[in-house]
Formats: C-alpha cells, structure tokens, sequence
C-alpha cells in the first residue's frame, strides 16, 4: 500500500484494545419522518456485531431477523450508534430497552417510525473517535500535531480509497477463493459466493488504484479516466485532464476505478486510463467474461479512487492519542490509520476468535437505487 502522506513523518501508535477505544457514530442519510409501518431504532452497542444485534432484537420482538433492516455493518469490538429498521413495532415498546447477548449488550436510544425498511447505503457515512497507545517515552504533545499534520494533508490531497484488510478475510484469502468461484467452484452459498467474487475484485480495484499512486496523488485524472461527484453514481470520461484537473483537486470530483464485472462502464477505449485497467486485468489471468459467468454476483461498478477526511482533530490526554474525524460510506478507518502511522500492518491485534479490525465502515458498492432516501 502506497501512502498519499509519504513524505510527513508517522507516528508509531497502535489503536487501544477497549472498545471504548473505537467509538462509531452512524450518520443517517435521512431522519425518520415519525409516521410509517417501520420503526427506526436508534441503536447504541458495546461489543456487539450489527449481525448479532439485529439477531438479538428479532428474538425479543419475537420477528424474523431477516425482516430487520441495517444501512450498514458496524465492527463488534467498538461502541457504535447505528439505525436499525424494525417492521410493526410500536417504538413505545423498545424506548429506552437494554439487551445482553453473544458477550456483549445495546441499549435503545430513540424509536421512531418511518415509511420504509432501512437499506443497504442509507448512510452518508461514520464519525470516528479512537484513542491510540503510544509506546513508552513517545512525547503525546508530538504524536498530536504529527497527526493533525497528516489529517490536515489528507483533507487536501484526499486519502486513498483502498479496501482494507477486512475485505479479505481473517486468512487473507478470499480472493483466492473468488477466483475458484469464477470457475463454478468454491462455496456454493450465494451469500459466501457474493462475498469471494468481491473480494476479488476489491483486490484488482486496490492494484489499480497503487499503479496510479506511483505517479502521483490519489485525485490525479487520467485521460479517459470516468470521474464524477465524490460518493456519486453518474460518471464522465475525461477528455481535456488541464481542464478538469482543478475541479479534482478541489475535491468536486473524483476519478474511478473498476470493480470488474460486465455491466461496469469502462474508459475511453485506448486511453492511458484504459489501458491501465485492462493491463491489471490481464496480468490477473481474468477477463470480463469471467465475471460475466457469475452472473448477478459480480456485474461491476466503479468506485471513488478517493475519499476526503472532515472535521479531523489530534490531541493527547493522559499519554493516549485522541484522533476524530468523519468518512463517507464505504471508507475504510483503518486506511486513515495507514497514513497516520506509515505502517501497513494491523492497528489492532485481534480478539482470539475474531475475523478482521474493528476499523471498517459499511461497504457501498449496493445497487445505485438502494442508496437514494426514499
């Protein structure tokens, strides 16, 4: 992984292991409007996937976990906010409820009807705030400004869009295992096959996007290159890059990259953006064709070769760093993290027996449809 703050010094910190280290606050696309078949609960969980509290708020209202809706998934070892949709609730019957399961608890903030299940994308995104160890005899005042310093960069250059580690599995190979999808093999759940495919592609898109960091920022356009709105799903190919460079590096928009699949839009054929994505698909031994076979489970998008970093703060108290900031959806913290400590390993030690870093926010790559506010 290449960093967009190379040149600034990072800071040797590791994320605390408390999951009042990793706090999370979803921020809704949209409020509930107080009427409707749905309520929305505003749900606050310590140690506790968003699959476990959806299956534990089923049990109590004794309904289908299935018939619950999320607008994205929220790491276990954390306290995180997040909305979840319940159908036919009265929000009398949840306000103010607390629940324990699976080692860890949530607690209702507020209930509130709304017109419809919550989808996959209604969000715009996580505020985070985490407290990082410093190691012994690191001044907390330097740590801090360090920080900031790389925050404040990231607000200008952008950071870059890679998938973490999440994406690929506790074992770090679920691309391998898309690739044996593809081929009709692997796991025939739809779920675990959906899951592989993308983790396959993820890795692509994070080969394309550390090409082009090679030679320079993360908002850098290319001829051809298919760039729109930051979290958009309408893109144009760029054909005059001195032109449109300025409205990139102010953050107005942002060039993409592929998701492989048959449905994806693609540069202009023969431009160096062009080539560039086919070259990485042809080292990869695959083609469209391939994904093509998978039908629904890998039709291929694009996705922000960027994102910007809002309201960033650094400071220190009691030996600890203190670091917020807000991401849209579908970026990474542990990304930001990255560029923080210049390290490429986990920022986390896992839990005995549990997958990936508790610093990954939801993934956006849901149909363009399931993410407008109804």
């Amino acid at each position: 992984m290449r960093f967009a703050t190379a040149d600034l010094p990072g800071v040797p910190a590791t994320l605390g292991s408390a999951p009042e280290d990793f706090v999370v606050e979803e921020l809704p696309l949209y409020e509930p409007s107080g009427e409707g078949p749905h309520t929305y609960l505003t749900v606050e969980k310590r140690n506790l996937s968003t699959l476990d509290a959806v299956r534990t708020l089923a049990r109590h209202f004794q309904l289908d976990a299935r018939d619950l809706g999320t607008a994205g998934m929220k790491d276990r070892r954390a306290v995180t906010s997040q909305h979840i949709s319940v159908p036919g609730l009265d929000p009398a019957r949840a306000e103010g409820l607390t629940l324990e399961a699976a080692g860890g608890s949530l607690r209702v903030l507020a209930a509130r009807r709304h017109g419809n299940k919550l989808k996959t994308g209604h969000l715009t995104g996580n505020r985070f705030a985490l407290v990082l160890d410093l190691p012994a005899g690191a001044d907390p005042a330097e740590a801090a400004a360090r920080a900031q310093a790389t925050l404040d960069r990231l607000t200008i250059t952008g950071v870059p869009n890679y998938y973490g580690e999440q994406r690929f599995g506790a074992a770090g190979d679920n691309a391998a295992k898309g690739r044996e999808a593809l081929a009709g093999r692997g796991p025939r759940d739809p779920r675990e096959r959906r899951l592989v495919i993308s983790a396959l592609q993820s890795t692509l898109f994070n080969q394309v996007l550390e090409v082009r960091l090679a030679d320079g920022p993360p908002r850098r356009l290319l001829l051809g290159d298919l760039a729109g709105r930051p979290g958009g799903h309408r893109q144009f190919r760029v054909e005059d890059v001195a032109r449109e460079q300025p409205r990139a590096d102010a953050g107005e928009i942002v060039p993409t990259g592929p998701m492989f699949g048959p449905k994806m839009s693609v540069p202009t054929p023969g431009s160096p953006a062009a080539n560039l994505e086919e070259s990485i698909l042809t080292d990869a031994h695959l083609s469209l064709q391939d994904f093509a076979r998978a039908g629904r489970l890998a039709e291929g998008t694009r996705r922000d070769l960027a994102f910007t970093v809002t309201t960033p703060t650094a400071s220190h108290a009691a030996g600890r760093l203190h670091l917020g900031f807000s991401l849209p959806r579908g970026a990474y913290a542990t990304i930001v993290l990255g560029e923080l400590t210049k390290s490429q390993a986990p920022v986390r030690a896992p839990v005995r027996g549990e997958a990936g870093s508790p610093a990954q926010t939801p993934d956006p790559d849901s149909d363009p449809e399931e993410v407008e506010a109804p």
